[in-house]
């Protein structure tokens, strides 16, 4: 979580108290995809041609096509990398933003009062999630992306800046 104005100061007036951008998280960068297609690419071109030499030619074909496969899901996933959600809490509003991909982004704004923040638990699979902010009878989840320390730990920094807001 990063805190980051998303509004030109002078249009959005007093900073705000409380500003987070929520981002997926990607394990892989560009040179680890790289490493592993090449390494794909290889076993899958070995494992190919070891196939064409005993006479089951389809089967090469077929290779071919699980890298393009495996290439293409890589590249749907990264394109879900521009997906974020903002969160910033002024003196008397809540603005959260939901960027995903081209749509176009959504906005909510709640008043600080009466947003309550609920992170449903089971303690018997000592886990946690949804993320929800309620106000008057409507919920917005938070983090659908996030894991539950980061979880915890949004929730917690929430209730902390609602509390000091009102």
């Amino acid at each position: 979580m990063t805190s980051v104005p998303l509004i030109p100061r002078a249009e959005r007036g007093p900073e705000p108290s409380y500003s987070a951008i929520l981002r997926p998280h990607r394990s892989l960068d560009r040179q680890g995809f790289l490493v592993l297609m090449a390494a794909i690419s290889v076993v899958s071109f070995v494992a190919g041609v070891a196939f064409l030499m005993i006479g089951a030619w389809p089967v090469f074909g077929f290779f071919g096509l699980d890298v393009l496969l495996i290439f293409w899901a890589f590249k749907v996933n990264y394109a879900q990398t521009r997906n974020y959600e903002s969160i910033e809490l002024f003196e008397d509003e809540l603005i959260v933003r939901r960027v995903e991909g081209r749509r176009p982004p959504k906005e909510w704004r709640l008043q600080p009062y009466w947003v309550r923040v609920e992170l449903e638990t089971n303690e018997d699979l000592e886990t946690c999630g949804p993320l929800w902010l309620t106000s008057h009878g409507k919920r917005l989840q938070l983090g659908a992306f996030l894991g539950p320390d980061q979880l915890q730990s949004l929730a917690g920094e929430l209730k902390t800046a609602l509390a000091r807001a009102r």
